[in-house]
């Protein structure tokens, strides 16, 4: 009891499993208690918020490094939706300013969002990371903060920042250089766009087949929106030629590299703060195995 008590005064989120009556009172004050059936008294299951159906008491740490990969995943997608809709908001505040009209329609925006917001994101959430081979979740660690976190706030900041700036500067070179044809701006920021969130997303899951088909379907579509006849037209498009595609293509991968570099760069929160964590011992008293 006096272990768990001081884990959760340290700020720790803690589980504590036995089969005893004498360690009902620990698993009833921590913040998860686990009682094992078959095997606990009925005072342990009585305080239990879960009961463990199997004999084998491993499980809980097979369970731990999945609810961690789940988690992990959810907030990698949420990272890129909210920090990729953050980018549009800015590039079409910035343009507006500068352009006194939007430098995209209503259904060019609803192209980006198709594109960048339902395929690509789903497959980063059902994904899970790759930590390399051989490697396993360090159960021990501190688990990745929630969404207001300092270093989610920093990565939504990379990632808007980023995003916004591939699209501002196709739209504002498409508007400034000679040998771009006018009319073309708004369709280069919008592949910009595009090209920058699908360049960003593909980091978080580069190893994933699923998430390389769905950017590529993306990547296709965008191609296809832009170039087709009739279908360029209805989204307000224009066909782009090879010197667009490039400054396009340049500029979502810069955006790449950036969201990619930038958060190793800037100082992290992660270290020496008082996160809370999955209190995780050997001690008798706290985990029967």
């Amino acid at each position: 009891v006096r272990i768990v008590r001081d884990l959760r005064k340290a700020g720790r989120v803690v589980a504590m499993t036995g089969d005893g009556a004498n360690d009902a009172a620990a698993i009833r004050r921590a913040d998860v208690g686990i009682a094992v059936a078959g095997r606990s008294s009925g005072a342990a299951r009585s305080a239990a918020d879960l009961v463990l159906t199997a004999p084998d008491t491993a499980l809980i740490l097979d369970a731990l490094r999945e609810g961690r990969a789940l988690w992990h995943s959810v907030r990698d997608a949420a990272a890129i939706l909210v920090g990729g809709n953050a980018g549009e908001v800015a590039f079409t505040v910035l343009g507006t300013a500068l352009g006194g009209r939007a430098p995209l329609s209503t259904r060019q925006l609803l192209v980006v969002n198709m594109l960048t917001d339902m395929l690509p994101s789903l497959a980063v959430a059902i994904t899970p990371a790759d930590p390399g081979p051989g490697a396993e979740t360090p159960l021990g660690a501190a688990p990745v903060r929630g969404f207001t976190g300092q270093d989610m706030g920093r990565v939504l900041a990379v990632r808007g920042t980023a995003t916004a700036a591939a699209a501002l500067a196709s739209w504002h070179v498409g508007r400034l250089i000679t040998v771009v044809p006018g009319g073309r701006a708004s369709t280069m920021g919008l592949a910009a766009l595009v090209g920058a969130q699908l360049g960003q997303t593909l980091i978080a899951r580069w190893h994933s087949p699923l998430l390389l088909a769905t950017c590529a379907v993306s990547a296709a579509a965008l191609f296809a929106i832009v170039e087709t006849p009739g279908i360029s037209q209805f989204f307000g498009c224009t066909p782009l030629g090879p010197g667009a595609w490039t400054v396009v293509t340049l500029a979502a991968a810069a955006a790449t590299v950036a969201a990619a570099v930038a958060p190793r760069l800037l100082p992290s929160t992660a270290d020496g703060d008082h996160d809370r964590r999955v209190g995780i011992t050997d001690h008798p008293d706290m985990c029967d195995t």
